[in-house]
């Protein structure tokens, strides 16, 4: 993918956006018809977004709830949980580490070799923790991870061992970023991020939208950050792109807020629900 393309979000990584940016401090439920005009705007369809919104209901993350003939759909408590994390992770954590202590959560594992499933599973989930591999079932995290929290519905907890620590010489926590993440990646992620919302206007369908952008802003930037293990910036590679890309979105965010918010109140077919 060139820089100048936008990257393609599932309809679920946009309906959650949506949702966390127009509804989690809103509170209530809203038509899907509200919700088909707003990502419509991104180029989903309306069959998209109906099978999306059944299946999100279905995973337990939106209530449905009936007005007359329209259905209404409002967060459940694991979906607000969910948003905000997000929603901490983007604005009160933020991209650079510049707090570190020196802590390593490291999480070690063997699971049975025909548990190909269930391994996947856990590294997704350890992945998603900002967990690398530094080298054969064992696993690292810049800082304190609640690993129990993370891992708990896996049924898991007998395979793993869990320690909080730091590291010691002949160990350099450089030596260690370097082995358990994929740095060139992470920085190229930050990299490409920039390089499209510099020039956004003259790239974006419906650049003139501001739900549209603040829509493909929100889900590109949050998809980011949860891609981001939060590394300690002390031991990165100088001129770390994460803290311009994030200036970067500070400023685009402030733009777009109110205009997105002005339209929103005029096209959202908006409840509150019991």
């Amino acid at each position: 993918m060139s820089d100048a393309e936008q990257p393609a979000h599932r309809p679920q990584s946009l309906m959650l956006t949506f949702f966390a940016v127009h509804m989690l401090k809103r509170g209530g439920a809203v038509s899907s018809g509200s919700v088909i005009n707003v990502l419509g705007r991104v180029g989903v369809g309306e069959d998209a977004v109906r099978t999306t919104l059944a299946r999100m209901v279905s995973r337990g993350l939106l209530e449905r709830h009936r007005r007359g003939r329209k259905a209404y759909f409002g967060l459940t408590p694991r979906a607000t949980g969910v948003l905000q994390d997000g929603h901490d992770r983007v604005w009160r954590v933020g991209a650079v580490n510049r707090a570190w202590d020196g802590t390593w959560t490291v999480v070690g594992f063997s699971l049975p070799e025909a548990w190909a499933s269930e391994r996947h599973d856990l590294r997704s989930r350890l992945v998603w923790g900002g967990f690398g591999p530094v080298q054969n079932g064992m696993w690292i995290a810049a800082g304190r991870v609640d690993v129990a929290s993370l891992v708990a519905d896996l049924g898991l907890d007998a395979y793993l061992r869990v320690f909080h620590g730091q590291s010691a010489k002949p160990t350099e926590a450089v030596a260690l970023i370097e082995a358990a993440f994929d740095l060139p990646g992470i920085a190229e992620r930050y990299q490409a991020f920039r390089a499209r919302w510099e020039r956004a206007d003259a790239l974006l369908p419906g650049a003139d939208d501001p739900l549209a952008r603040q829509l493909l802003l929100h889900t590109e930037w949050l998809n980011l950050v949860r891609q981001d293990p939060h590394l300690p910036a002390e031991h990165l590679p100088a001129h770390w792109p994460a803290a311009r890309a994030e200036e970067l979105f500070y400023t685009l965010a402030g733009r777009f807020d109110e205009p997105a918010a002005r339209l929103a109140t005029e096209v959202l077919d908006h409840i509150d629900a019991d």
